[in-house]
């Protein structure tokens, strides 16, 4: 599967976002021939972390929130960490971003925390989707039906639970991404 002429975002949060979880997603992409432009609130530098505790590499930042719109990207990824999602979420405008690729149905991912961020965008309500176990509550109470499963695909939106589950997680997310076309994600699935 080729993501060829594919330009998807990722955020980091600046400081907090679970390595694995952006670092593997990201991979896949640029695998598969697609384009990555790393998002965050400030430009600069963003420290990733292991377990929310332990240092992870660090990455440059493509482009500042305040620099972009959905409108330039084919699919959205957003990894977790607890204290990444948390930052991410607490962002208005990451929140209007993370909206407006549901307002103009492209694709989106995310894993682990990373549905808190979904939650401020009002996007989970009437979904069937997975995160890390400790916010099953929040999915629930914002609408949305939780399931315990290792990658969950519900009109466009993929999501999965922990770093454990991310070579399931880049599988869909190529997989969405290629099939999505230029005007919107499938619908089904």
């Amino acid at each position: 599967m080729t993501l060829a002429g594919r330009n998807i975002a990722i955020l980091i949060a600046p400081r907090g976002t679970e390595y694995p979880e952006f670092a593997q997603p990201r991979a896949a992409v640029l695998d598969a021939g697609g384009a990555v432009t790393v998002i965050s609130l400030a430009p600069g530098r963003a420290q990733t972390t292991n377990h929310d505790l332990d240092p992870g590499p660090s990455y440059t930042i493509d482009k500042t929130i305040a620099d972009v719109s959905a409108d330039s990207f084919d699919g959205l990824i957003i990894p977790g960490g607890c204290v990444g999602a948390d930052r991410l979420r607490a962002s208005e405008p990451v929140v209007t971003f993370v909206r407006d690729f549901f307002e103009r149905s492209k694709p989106v991912a995310a894993i682990c925390h990373a549905p808190w961020v979904l939650i401020e965008a009002d996007a989970v309500k009437g979904r069937k989707l997975t995160s890390y176990k400790s916010i099953e509550t929040d999915i629930e109470n914002a609408g949305g039906e939780w399931v315990d499963a290792e990658v969950v695909v519900d009109r466009g939106l993929i999501t999965s639970r922990t770093p454990d589950d991310l070579p399931a997680f880049c599988n869909a997310v190529v997989d969405m991404f290629a099939h999505a076309n230029a005007g919107g994600m499938p619908m089904s699935g």
